[in-house]
């Protein structure tokens, strides 16, 4: 009888081993996929779920898409692994990438190398345009809103832009700017009147006047910035290890060869404001770091 025990035990503690393996196996194989939270949540989870079952068709391994609470914690999940491949905003992802050596600039969309910021106001603030960035100082005393705090295009560029107008944070009202948490909440806080004026990505406002969600009879642009280097997708170091040989050059292709004639790659596409994705390089977001040093969000 001992020894028929011992058999059972074996085999008992065999199964539970190739259980305990293959799901281990799954999970290592699943690519977490995630993003700032810049726009409203539902349209990213939109967005991020057609990407995925996208991404899954192509590359046969199983996507999920994870979303985070804010800028900061897109950050921290790449940092541990918790993220594999996450759309950044520059700021972002250049602090994602020097906090995990070896990871990859992969692609951006078809502007985002010359991307811009608008400053907007409500027409009750009667502030007139702008035409160059030392006509910025007309925003001391005003009430004044950025985005995210770790917000290229809604922080990081338009502070860098006021201070070269030799405009600091503490000239605005209440001697302080303040932080929407999104481009769509600036547009609602400055159309509402709550804020005068405030900064954000200029995508989101073309979008925002064209569906509807800005009204021009409120609110309308006073500025654009000049061009900076901006959103890009970044993946982990060590993909190739975990999939498989060549994996990431074949993510990377994925998301390069998204285009119009599929239907529900033109929908990917529509959802990112982008006719397609192009190759990009870390040297591009130099700049981002360089300012991102000046202003202390880079240590």
């Amino acid at each position: 009888m001992f020894p028929q025990k011992c058999r059972a035990l074996g085999v008992t503690a065999l199964i539970t081993s190739i259980g305990l393996v293959a799901c281990s196996n799954e999970a290592r194989q699943t690519l977490n996929v995630g993003a700032i939270p810049d726009q409203n949540p539902e349209k990213l989870n939109r967005l991020y779920k057609l990407l995925s079952s996208e991404l899954n068709r192509e590359l046969n391994v199983p996507i999920r898409y994870k979303p985070v609470t804010n800028y900061a914690a897109a950050v921290s999940a790449f940092r541990t692994g918790s993220l594999d491949l996450v759309w950044f905003g520059g700021l972002t992802g250049v602090q994602a990438r020097l906090q995990k050596p070896g990871a990859q600039v992969l692609a951006q969309r078809d502007f985002d190398a010359n991307f811009h910021s608008v400053f907007i106001a409500n027409k009750a603030s009667r502030l007139g345009q702008i035409k160059n960035i030392n006509g910025l100082k007309i925003l001391q005393g005003k009430r004044f809103t950025f985005g995210s705090e770790s917000s290229t295009s809604g922080r990081l560029m338009p502070q860098y832009f006021l201070y070269q107008a030799g405009v600091e944070l503490n000239d605005f009202a209440g001697q302080h700017p303040g932080f929407s948490g999104s481009h769509d909440a600036t547009i609602a806080l400055v159309q509402s009147n709550s804020f005068e004026a405030g900064a954000l990505n200029e995508k989101v406002w073309i979008s925002a006047i064209k569906n509807g969600r800005a009204d021009p009879k409120k609110v309308k642009v006073i500025w654009r910035s000049p061009p900076y280097a901006d959103y890009h997708w970044l993946a982990q170091p060590n993909l190739d290890h975990r999939f498989g040989s060549g994996f990431t050059l074949r993510l990377q292709n994925a998301l390069l060869n998204l285009n119009n004639q599929s239907s529900s790659q033109r929908k990917i596409l529509a959802l990112f404001g982008a006719s397609r994705f192009i190759p990009a390089s870390i040297d591009q977001y130099s700049k981002i770091e360089k300012v991102g040093r000046e202003l202390g969000k880079i240590q």
